[in-house]
């Protein structure tokens, strides 16, 4: 993703703190988010370190980002490329490396890893499109694009290419819902589907079916006279005159003093 003409810093951080404002109903006003938000802290840490960095001044870079992550718990490497109005809810344990790219109006929860797969010092971390929504834990890991508007579940393990406006969820990542384009910013994550949780559902729905078969059939075992455990049919059900085979214990592979 080609970066895009970067904007003034001040325009910068009056956008990101509007960002915060909209997107979480905790936050109450422009100071209170400037003086306690670790996420807007790190993300506007990142604004002078990737000045720093794009400027050549790496070491001076790194340091920046280096006290943001202690203040912070938040590990952004100075070389990612950051859009307008990231918004980092919690942040506690994200982690974003030095090729990952990210578009507008995305949002990343705690314990999120934009990370690399590669040893190669060329691209190898993640491209966020416009709009993409990361749950909390999840690890979005390689050079591929994840589509704008996309949502990834919480604890997914992404390593392949995400369509625009899909949802995708589990280990590894599945796409469980079609592209849909939805209008705004969705953080409605909660109502992500479950795969797992239908499956689970579909085999329950199963064997209560199987169970209810299972009753008509043994009713009508029972109308018959043909129960195992009543007279009737305790000749069908076990043949008490007929010797068992002898159960043969194969000898132990271990030696003798552990075979006790």
């Amino acid at each position: 993703m080609k970066a895009p003409a970067r904007p003034g810093l001040l325009r910068q951080i009056r956008e990101d703190v509007a960002a915060v404002r909209a997107r979480d109903p905790a936050a109450r006003g422009a100071l209170e988010v400037l003086a306690v938000y670790p996420g807007l802290h790190a993300v506007l840490a990142h604004r002078l370190s990737h000045r720093l960095w794009v400027a050549g001044w790496r070491f001076g870079a790194r340091f920046i980002a280096f006290l943001s992550r202690m203040v912070t718990g938040i590990d952004i490497h100075p070389g990612a490329v950051i859009g307008s109005r990231l918004f980092i809810d919690h942040g506690a344990g994200v982690v974003i490396g030095e090729t990952a790219e990210i578009g507008d109006d995305v949002t990343l929860y705690q314990g999120v890893t934009l990370g690399g797969v590669s040893l190669s010092k060329g691209k190898r971390h993640p491209t966020l499109g416009n709009g993409v929504l990361v749950g909390a834990g999840a690890k979005v890991l390689g050079a591929f694009t994840v589509g704008a508007n996309a949502r990834i579940g919480a604890n997914s393990v992404v390593i392949a290419e995400v369509p625009e406006a899909a949802t995708v969820v589990g280990v590894p990542g599945r796409i469980v819902a079609a592209s849909q384009r939805r209008p705004g910013i969705d953080l409605d994550h909660h109502l992500i589907p479950d795969p797992v949780g239908k499956a689970i559902q579909c085999l329950i729905d199963r064997i209560d079916v199987l169970e209810h078969r299972l009753a008509l059939a043994e009713g009508a075992d029972k109308a018959a006279g043909l129960a195992c455990g009543e007279a009737a049919c305790d000749a069908q059900c076990i043949d008490t005159g007929r010797a068992l085979p002898p159960v043969v214990v194969p000898p132990s592979p271990l030696p003798m003093e552990y075979s006790r």
